[in-house]
């Protein structure tokens, strides 16, 4: 069992107070939701990958299949509860953090690392296209282990 699922286990449930963020986010707080808010909110911010997850799922006894995790992840996302980070067209990171922050990728080790929004600058951003404004801006700055 994953140090993660441990932990998870040794802590009181956050149960209703999950439900009820579910509710207020519009979504329907089914076994396998709740169960997934619990494995992803249940602990201090962090990355995960929908793989990630349905491992800690499986580890956890939570009966839910990996596209089940995937739909569970945008619908997160898209209620505002978690930030996806595409590392590229094929990996993206959930992240429980929304606040605005960049990340390093340690590609190396397929992780992500915070870093705070006041540590990264830009002398100018380009205008939005007509009609538009800028939502927010992602920084993905890939790091590998130097060599020697």
């Amino acid at each position: 069992m994953t140090d993660r699922i441990q932990t998870a286990r040794s802590l009181p449930s956050h149960k209703p107070c999950l439900t009820a963020v579910l509710r207020m986010a519009n979504l329907r707080p089914t076994r396998q939701r709740v169960a997934l808010a619990e494995l992803l909110f249940g602990g201090p911010h962090r990355h995960v990958s929908a793989e990630q997850l349905h491992g800690e799922a499986t580890d956890a006894k939570v009966g839910v299949s990996l596209a089940t995790i995937y739909n569970t992840l945008h619908q997160f996302h898209q209620a505002g509860l978690l930030r996806e980070v595409a590392v590229d067209a094929s990996r993206s990171y959930f992240d429980t953090d929304t606040s605005d922050h960049h990340h390093f990728y340690v590609e190396d080790e397929q992780r992500m690392i915070d870093i705070p929004a006041s540590s990264v600058e830009f002398a100018a951003l380009p205008d939005a296209p007509k009609g538009m404004k800028v939502s927010h801006v992602d920084v993905v700055i890939r790091v590998r282990k130097a060599q020697g």
